[in-house]
């Protein structure tokens, strides 16, 4: 399988990805801190295949879930520059009794394209949560 994405830029540091039929703008200035950087694309790919595998295994693992929230850190070496550990937050929130938390996790672990190629070259460490609802 093969993927493809095309990138621009303008020298007023204005920057964007095209993925189909998104497009996904970024900064490449220093002093553009409102705006997300390449790091956050990276995390943001990261949380992406996190959620996709929450909905593709809740049909393979028969659960039903109402939503799914992530939250991803990535940590930042300086020599060489590069994300050195990501950790993450998985929230589901179910009634299911069918949902399998740690087989899920598991799971999210052993089948992420996106988190099998992270994970080797930093360290990963997350948790799942459930909530459920009151």
């Amino acid at each position: 399988m093969e993927y493809f994405v095309k990138g621009n830029t303008k020298a007023s540091g204005e920057a964007e990805i095209i993925a189909k039929s998104n497009n996904f703008n970024f900064g490449i200035k220093a002093n553009q801190s409102e705006m997300a950087g390449p790091t956050e694309l990276l995390l943001g790919a990261f949380a992406a295949c996190c959620l996709k595998n929450v909905e593709r295994f809740s049909s393979i693992l028969h659960f039903t879930y109402e939503d799914a929230t992530i939250e991803v850190r990535g940590f930042r070496q300086e020599k060489p520059p590069m994300i050195n550990n990501i950790s993450y937050t998985l929230r589901i929130t179910s009634d299911d009794p069918n949902l399998h938390l740690p087989l899920l996790h598991k799971n999210l672990k052993k089948f992420g394209t996106i988190y099998n190629t992270l994970n080797v070259v930093c360290e990963i460490n997350g948790e799942l949560i459930l909530n459920n609802h009151v």
